[in-house]
């Protein structure tokens, strides 16, 4: 009776241990692993979307996004909203979705705030927020509840070339940019505002990295969350950090951007290398 008693408690014992990696392993599993998305793809679901999210309970949920004071509205639905380019509606042209998650147009915001015309949310400028990763209305930023589109955006300083694993929650339509590429599409809520479907393998570059989150909300419930794997978040640095507004956000960031536009560099190499 004792061996089968010992046999039986060390049975259970692996199986414990085996669980137990395996809930680890499911945590850092990455779903998505064929990015940055392609033209032919860049508003297709990814294969599964629509089914109910896992569950990430780690305390590494960014909370301090740089964005604008309030979101675009009245967007017919998200389905409508989503293959508009909104950055460019409300800049003339002057800043796109796409140019925002770099760090050009990231520096154009210092000087070009947004207008979408009364009927879409007016006016907005640029500061920095903060959301309750808890909150199933974190996107809400005190407009209508329905019909609009968020944005969010991070700059990530990553001390070298890096692979990393991104999860984002939403609800409903997420899009995620990261300098200059879009890496994630998916219209689908995830299920609850800690759920996510897809950890998404994403490339970091040494130096800066722009990435912008936006979403588009139908009605009900509206939020975004993200949050990347461990190794990340031990090794990079995310901002807003301390940052409470646009000017203070800049400082913050002073010593990793350039401190003139990336066009305006490029432009002014490529005049000394026709005059040589």
């Amino acid at each position: 009776m004792k061996k089968i008693f010992l046999f039986t408690l060390t049975i259970i014992s692996v199986l414990v241990m085996f669980l137990g990696i395996s809930n680890r392993a499911l945590a850092q599993t990455v779903n998505i692993t064929d990015g940055p998305l392609t033209d032919a793809n860049k508003l297709t679901d990814p294969p599964g979307a629509g089914q109910t999210g896992d569950t990430h309970d780690v305390a590494t949920w960014i909370t301090k996004w740089y964005g604008l004071t309030g979101n675009y509205t009245e967007n017919g639905g998200f389905g409508t909203s989503a293959p508009m380019d909104l950055m460019s509606i409300g800049t003339g042209g002057e800043i796109t979705d796409v140019s925002l998650s770099t760090q050009s147009g990231l520096y154009k915001t210092r000087n070009i705030d947004v207008d979408w015309g009364a009927a879409h949310g007016g006016a907005r400028t640029w500061t920095v927020f903060t959301i309750d990763p808890n909150s199933g209305d974190n996107m809400n930023r005190g407009g209508p509840a329905n019909n609009y589109d968020h944005y969010g955006i991070l700059v990530i300083d990553a001390p070298k070339n890096m692979t990393s694993t991104m999860s984002p929650a939403h609800d409903d339509h997420a899009q995620i940019w990261i300098n200059g590429e879009k890496w994630y599409n998916n219209s689908q809520w995830t299920g609850a505002v800690k759920k996510v479907q897809f950890n998404i393998e994403v490339d970091l570059k040494k130096g800066t990295n722009v990435l912008v989150y936006r979403c588009g909300e139908g009605g009900g419930s509206g939020y975004f969350n993200l949050h990347f794997d461990d190794e990340t978040h031990n090794t990079v640095k995310i901002y807003p950090d301390k940052a409470t507004d646009k000017d203070t956000f800049f400082a913050e960031i002073e010593g990793i951007l350039p401190v003139e536009p990336l066009e305006k560099l490029t432009t002014i190499w490529a005049d000394i290398k026709r005059n040589r």
